[in-house]
Order: C-alpha cells, then sequence, then structure tokens
C-alpha cells in the first residue's frame, strides 16, 4: 500500500463509481477534509464512534474516526487536484501506482452499523478468524468476525485494504457460522470498551446532488 500525492491513473476494470477510495490526512484533520471535499462536490463517508473520557473534575464525550487518518470518498475522480490539494490530505491510497478502490461491500457494512446505531469502536485488524453471519435483525446478512471479551459478543468488520477493523456489538443468539471459516482467538492486547460505556456517532456527508438523488 502507498500514498499518491500526485496525477494519477484510474484503476482498471468497474467504473469509478462502484468503489469508495481512502483518503490519508493529517491526524485529527478528518472532520476538516471531509468538509472540504464535500464543499468540492463529493461524496464523503467519515463513519464516528463516541468515546467517553474522564478528567478528575468531569467527564466529556468525544466524537473520534473510526478509522483514524482516513476519510472515504467516492465521485468524479477526473477532478483529483482538488482532492489532493485539499488542506491536510497527504495523498490517496494507492497499490502499483494505481489508484487502489475499497468495495462498496465493506463500506456498506461499516455504514449498517453506524446507521442502526450499534456500540462500536476500533479494532486491531483480523484476515482469518472465525467468519459468522447475522441471522436475524436489523443487521441481518451482514458478515464478519466473532469475538468474545469480558462478556460481550463482537462482530468485527474490516477494511482490507487500510487493514483496519472495527468492533460492532451483537447478540451472539442472532449470528451463524459460515460454513468453511476457521476458528480465531482473540490477541491478548485487544481493547475493551471503556469504562463508563461507548455511545456511537457517525457523519454521512454528500454533495448537493448526491443528497437530492
Amino acid at each position: 500500500m502507498s500514498l499518491l500525492n500526485m496525477p494519477f491513473e484510474k484503476s482498471e476494470g468497474a467504473p469509478v463509481d462502484t468503489f469508495w477510495y481512502a483518503v490519508h490526512t493529517r491526524h485529527q484533520h478528518e472532520k476538516l477534509v471531509a468538509r472540504t471535499l464535500v464543499n468540492k462536490g463529493f461524496e464523503v463517508f467519515l463513519p464516528l464512534y463516541t468515546e467517553v473520557r474522564q478528567w478528575r473534575d468531569r467527564t466529556k464525550r468525544l466524537e473520534l474516526p473510526l478509522f483514524s487518518c482516513y476519510v472515504f470518498l467516492r465521485g468524479d475522480l477526473d477532478r483529483r487536484l482538488p482532492i489532493i490539494t485539499t488542506p491536510g490530505v497527504h495523498g490517496m491510497v494507492a497499490t502499483g501506482g494505481r489508484l487502489a478502490g475499497i468495495p462498496e461491500k465493506e463500506i456498506q457494512a461499516v455504514r449498517n452499523v453506524i446507521e442502526n446505531r450499534v456500540n462500536v469502536e476500533p479494532y486491531p485488524f483480523l484476515n482469518c478468524g472465525d467468519l459468522v453471519r447475522v441471522k436475524t435483525g436489523a443487521l441481518r446478512g451482514l458478515e464478519g468476525f466473532l469475538v468474545r471479551k469480558k462478556g460481550l459478543t463482537r462482530l468485527i468488520i474490516s477494511v482490507s485494504l487500510l487493514e483496519r477493523s472495527v468492533a460492532a456489538e451483537v447478540d451472539a443468539g442472532t449470528v451463524e457460522r459460515v460454513a468453511g471459516s476457521q476458528a480465531w482467538t482473540a490477541p491478548p492486547d485487544a481493547p475493551a470498551a471503556m469504562a463508563g460505556g461507548w455511545g456511537f456517532g457517525n457523519t454521512l456527508l454528500q454533495s448537493a446532488h448526491a443528497a437530492s438523488s
């Protein structure tokens, strides 16, 4: 994986709009970059989660990006110069010198847990494990890796290109194992929910054209 911060060629194959693309940003510049790209007419997805932080004199809820330093985008990539010249943007994720697309299925999985207000948090990336499918409820049909920690069952959803994952709480009784998947054990340093609980939030930003369609 590499970054392109100069004019680039489109990936061959499916039309551009069937894929999302990852814009790599400076730390804590994700929201600014997302707003700026929306104002430039791009469709942008910036999923957030709410973290509760405790100080001696107060408690504060912070909305943080699920994928730190990344904003997801799709649109007319012939207009690539406005993307890479946006303040706070380092470049766009590429492989082999070509812009690398993220399948709609992976973005939609993240969108589903956000829009259905499921408790969610960042999680170490997984590329193997006990693959399950949600059988019932708002997340029906969604697939991911199942892990258990401190009495909670979580569905791990990954964006393979970025090697990043998120964990969404699910009821173990609502999932079924996908045939052929392998068992996986959570690493000892896998994060747990913070004391005080997790909230949730999201920013789904679209251009005026996309919002009206």
